[in-house]
């Protein structure tokens, strides 16, 4: 029963988190999901770390590790956000913002695992 309670404490984080960082990113290039993109890019590279950093070789707590990928990255990543925007800039005809959109994401988000595995091994020799 701690351990939803630490996941759901990390989703509440993760969550507030999430709306903070798309909504001040927003602001500023109100024509394109940047907010969207960086929280999924940054979110990934910290799954990224955790998985491959910080359980590598040491002893974290259950309960940490799912407080920190299950609740908060959980919750702070957005992919269903991320659908929607794409299928919206589709229906708006937006089709070098949808396909910008859908490029970037995939292979920032899939190239930031890569970079937070990195540093993850990296930091335990």
């Amino acid at each position: 029963m701690i351990q939803i309670l630490y996941i759901g404490i990390g989703g509440f984080l993760g969550a507030v988190a999430r709306f903070l960082a798309s909504r001040f990113i927003g602001s500023y290039f109100p024509s394109f999901p940047l907010g969207t993109l960086i929280v999924n890019v940054s979110g990934s590279f910290l799954l990224g770390f955790i998985v491959y950093g910080l359980t590598s070789g040491r002893n974290i707590s259950p309960e940490l590790r799912d407080f920190l990928t299950i609740g908060f990255i959980g919750a702070f990543t957005t992919m269903s956000t991320f659908a929607y925007e794409s299928f919206r800039l589709a229906e708006l005809s937006e089709i070098f913002y949808f396909s910008l959109n859908i490029f970037l994401n995939l292979f920032l988000c899939i190239f930031a695992v890569y970079l937070g595995k990195e540093l993850g091994i990296l930091i335990n020799k």
